[in-house]
């Protein structure tokens, strides 16, 4: 596996991780919105901690959100630098995962 490749994986694990937490804070307030007509004691100190943690989870979420699209902004940067200083050898690596690709998909 080629380092572009490693990037590649590690950007989409992040962002189906940002995606999978997004839910988890919409479902959270669904279920908060649920509860606000109970007025026992308890269940309005857990909402209120609930909402407090809900906070600190989107601004985390923004975080790393923002993190992910840079990364992924610095990869598309590097790649491109690379492959402008090296158009042959790109060329070439172009050239053989295409070779790659008709071969297995021929093999079908």
């Amino acid at each position: 596996m080629s380092q572009s490749d490693l990037v590649d994986s590690t950007i989409e694990t992040k962002e189906q991780l940002v995606s999978n937490l997004r839910r988890v804070v919409s479902d959270a307030e669904d279920l908060l919105a649920a509860t606000a007509g109970q007025t026992d004691s308890k269940m309005t100190e857990l909402r209120a901690r609930a909402r407090e943690n809900l906070l600190m989870a989107r601004e985390k979420l923004a975080d790393a959100d923002a993190a992910v699209r840079a990364r992924a902004r610095q990869a598309a940067i590097a790649t491109d630098e690379y492959v402008h200083d090296n158009p042959w050898s790109s060329i070439g690596v172009a050239a053989a995962v295409g070779m790659l690709v008709g071969v297995l998909l021929g093999r079908r």
